[in-house]
């Protein structure tokens, strides 16, 4: 073993390590990889970077693009609407929510189509009397088959592709994976739709059942001699923290104020919209001397006189104009509405929110949002709300105006858990954009243009036509993604020039395989699909291209066949929920637990060995 073999080997062990500790996100990890690499002498300097060049990164950015597009024009929505049954049973309703799932899949990525599917599951369970969980993970694993189908519907793909090209051997063309995707994607879906989903766990889900029989809200009144009186909303918010509890609005002269500012000073007769768990409220009335407002007699004190009413708009005038603070402070109330709505939102894997606190964002003060629960992996609180540190997969219980709900949610990577409308911003659109796609598809199918070229000429259009507006151009791509495969393609590269790649398919050989070729092909798709479970598909699919060619060389047999092996693997990531950041994104959603996966994925797994290796040595030939 020469010294540049031990550095890449020690650079990857690192990295694998770092992957599955999960501490750093996979774009900085990649970046180390790459810059250690670079530090090593085993990539050189002025090619360090070319990776971010390579098509399949520019492909992977141009498909999210498209993907968005095809969101956002109201053209799955549609879909959706004609392809679902609208009244079956769980079998046959399932079944047809994971095969929309898998065909969107193939064309869009595989996290947008679960995506936009999942509020549709959530609200297919509830009708079918289900766990949102037994609906959740079919939808997310049916999404994640239906991606090996086509040359763009996963990273994997894309970057097998990529490494065959600089092999001299060309890149695989766009349905050059149909044949092997395909059969594993109709017997998974078969499988999971008929029997795989009542393995699935029975969970307690986050979609409203998680928070029922939590924290309430309730109304307290400030009486005279109250503690509260005279003091700032801040002052009072920070009395109230000890028992757990928090100021989320207030009512003044029955004009209700959903995110009021904390500098102003309470009086007697203002109503506190709190929300507290039901243990914590006797500590709650008596910290501060509040009543409940249902206990508050009806006395002239308190009731709205005639002449109150005829004056409340002059009311009103007063109390948003106090509710201003000072102009130094440079803040505003968010949110002086009646129309606040409560609204679950999940976060996305890469969301912006991930490793931050309704502290840090300034929640209430800049989005006038106020954040109710948290449901993680189905278990909810509110110790500590507004420091806690937000995870990927947890639900967020938030209460605001809807249109401050959505633009959060938009700017911070958050889904909605609701039923979403058809959306058809312009007539036509939909259309338009399915016709888009598909002509960059069938310029790819038949080699008239490289796939980089087609989908790049695809997202142009989809902007030059307003299908995808300017602003939103690059919060479409998931840039950690693209970071990810610039990075590691030089350092799977690296593998190759050092020889590692040649000595640990040397050391597969002879201890595994023992020199059979058919045996080296299951040993490298079972390996690959392992390290998918524990890491990320793009960075496993990385580490192993090196490694399936070189096997492939020292057997004398087709590397078609090992490079499709180690595609069908890195896709693959049925386990665990930090595998596919599908699997992810489902685990507070559905209750999951870190060990609820493998008991459908691992049957699917074998299923998946099962069908692959006989299609690709039929398809690829050794």
């Amino acid at each position: 073993m020469t010294g540049d073999q031990i550095v890449i080997i020690c650079v990857l062990v690192a990295a694998m390590a770092m992957f599955l500790m999960g501490r750093w996100r996979h774009d900085m990890v990649a970046m180390g990889a790459l810059l250690a690499c670079v530090l090593a002498g085993l990539v050189p300097g002025g090619v360090a970077f070319a990776g971010f060049g390579h098509p399949a990164v520019i492909t992977v950015a141009c498909v999210l693009v498209l993907g968005y597009g095809l969101q956002i024009s109201g053209a799955v929505d549609v879909l959706a609407q004609r392809f679902l049954p609208a009244s079956s049973g769980p079998t046959v309703s399932i079944l047809a929510l994971i095969g929309l799932a898998a065909l969107l899949s193939g064309f869009m990525n595989n996290v947008g189509a679960l995506a936009l599917l999942m509020p549709i599951a959530i609200q297919m369970a509830a009708k079918q009397n289900l766990p949102a969980g037994k609906v959740l993970m079919p939808l997310a694993f049916g999404s994640i088959l239906g991606g090996m189908t086509t040359l763009i519907g996963t990273p994997p793909n894309l970057i097998v592709s990529g490494y065959r090209a600089t092999t001299g051997a060309g890149n695989f063309a766009m349905f050059d994976f149909a044949p092997v995707g395909a059969a594993v994607a109709v017997f998974g879906i078969i499988f999971v739709g008929l029997i795989g989903w009542r393995m699935v766990p029975t969970r307690k889900q986050a979609n409203g059942g998680s928070f029922e029989s939590g924290a309430y809200i309730s109304e307290v009144r400030i009486v005279e001699g109250s503690k509260a009186e005279n003091k700032t909303l801040r002052e009072a918010d920070k009395m109230l923290e000890e028992s757990d509890a928090q100021i989320i609005g207030m009512v003044r002269h029955n004009v209700h104020i959903s995110a009021p500012n904390f500098s102003r000073s309470l009086r007697a007769g203002d109503i506190l919209v709190i929300e507290v768990e039901p243990e914590s409220m006797t500590s709650v009335l008596s910290s501060l001397g509040l009543k409940l407002e249902e206990d508050v007699p009806s006395t002239p004190a308190t009731q709205e006189t005639e002449e109150d009413t005829k004056s409340q708009s002059g009311k009103k005038a007063e109390i948003e104009e106090e509710n201003k603070p000072p102009v130094e402070e440079d803040s505003e109330d968010k949110a002086a509405s009646d129309e606040a709505i409560t609204q679950e939102l999940v976060v996305t894997p890469n969301a912006a929110l991930v490793n931050r606190s309704a502290t840090d964002i300034e929640l209430r003060t800049r989005y006038g949002i106020n954040l109710l629960a948290i449901s993680r992996q189905g278990q909810r609180s509110i110790k500590r709300l507004r420091t806690a540190r937000i995870r990927a997969g947890d639900v967020l219980l938030m209460h605001g105006a809807p249109e401050a709900l959505s633009g959060f949610a938009a700017n911070f990577g958050c889904l909605p858990l609701a039923t979403r409308d058809i959306r058809v911003p312009k007539k036509g659109q939909a259309l338009t954009a399915s016709l888009l796609m598909a002509v960059a598809v069938l310029a790819t199918a038949l080699g008239l243009l490289p796939a980089s070229v087609a989908f790049a000429a695809g997202a142009l259009a989809f902007i030059a036509l307003g299908i995808v507006p300017v602003r939103s151009i690059y919060t479409a791509v998931d840039w950690p993604v693209v970071v990810l495969l610039g990075a590691m393609l030089p350092v799977a590269d690296a593998m190759a020039t050092t020889g590692a790649a040649d000595m640990i398919a040397h050391f597969l050989l002879d201890n595994v395989a023992q020199g059979h070729a058919i045996a080296g092909l299951v040993a490298l798709l079972v390996v690959t699909m392992f390290l998918s479970d524990l890491m990320n598909n793009a960075a496993t699919a990385a580490v192993m291209c090196p490694i399936a060619i070189s096997t492939a060389n020292q057997l004398g047999v087709n590397a078609d066949a090992f490079l499709m092996a180690i595609a069908v693997g890195a896709s693959c990531a049925f386990l665990t929920p930090i595998g596919h950041q599908n699997n992810t994104l489902i685990l507070g959603p559905g209750g999951f637990h870190f060990g609820d996966y493998w008991r459908m994925g691992l049957l699917l797994e074998v299923i998946v060995v099962a069908v692959s290796v006989p299609m690709i040595l039929w398809v690829w030939p050794l």
